[in-house]
């Protein structure tokens, strides 16, 4: 998909989808109740997201004492930070995309999704070696 139809649905289509939610549930529950659950999801999608946050933290400490390199966990914390945003912003449908991403097997989809976008093309296992020559000027 084109990245600026991308950014026309973000910026203008998400705005008026959550303005209809908000509308139509507002009318079914009132304005008030409506504005308590959108502030209760906030709260809670916090509360989450500093738990799940924490624990990718701890993860990627561990594997960092191990001499690995957290690689896996700090794109976990992208979408955690991304889902994050999500919760803070008013909407049902934000919330839910955020809620969602505070999902441990959601968001170990996720990662594999951007590992396979991020990838280099070629065979399974395949390395990549650079060759070239380097000075060192002191």
């Amino acid at each position: 998909m084109n990245p600026l139809a991308i950014l026309l649905i973000l910026f203008i289509g998400m705005p008026i989808a959550e303005i209809y939610v908000l509308i139509t549930v507002g009318s079914r529950i009132g304005a008030g109740w409506t504005i308590a659950l959108v502030l209760l999801t906030a709260v809670i999608g916090t509360l989450l997201l500093r738990q799940q946050g924490l624990s990718t933290l701890w993860r990627a400490r561990q594997t960092m004492e191990a001499g690995g390199v957290p690689a896996l966990e700090l794109l976990e914390g992208v979408i955690l930070a991304v889902g994050g945003a999500l919760l803070l912003t008013p909407g049902f449908i934000t919330d839910a995309i955020g809620f969602a991403c505070l999902l441990p097997p959601v968001r170990q989809v996720m990662v594999r999704a951007a590992l396979r976008r991020l990838r280099p093309a070629g065979p399974p296992g395949e390395t990549r070696t650079l060759e070239g020559d380097y000075r060192r000027d002191d």
